[in-house]
């Protein structure tokens, strides 16, 4: 298995939310914080692939972009960082119990 699928996604994939969430709340440009996101998912995309094929790659990645999605109407509720955290944890888990620990 090459190195970079051995790397744990679970961080990987929260550096991407957290990241990506303050690169765009400090800068005030959107696309940036996609752009951060997007390292992050292409950085994972080969594990999971390695562990689960195409299905698993597709479905944490929907996941992951689903998670980001989540957090805006329930920061409304919850409050912004708070819905960052919530959804950056359910993303980070998915990755580790459907990839990571499988790996």
């Amino acid at each position: 298995m090459p190195a970079l699928t051995r790397v744990p996604t679970a961080p990987v994939l929260a550096a991407g939310l957290l990241g990506g969430f303050t690169v765009a709340q400090r800068t005030g440009v959107r696309p940036l914080g996609a752009a951060a996101m997007l390292g992050a998912n292409a950085a994972a995309a080969p594990a999971w692939y390695a562990v689960g094929g195409a299905p698993l790659a597709a479905g944490l990645s929907a996941a992951y972009w689903t998670a980001m999605g989540v957090s805006h109407p329930l920061a409304k509720r919850v409050g912004t960082w708070p819905a960052v955290l919530g959804v950056t944890a359910a993303a980070a888990g998915a990755a580790w119990v459907l990839a990571d620990r499988r790996s």
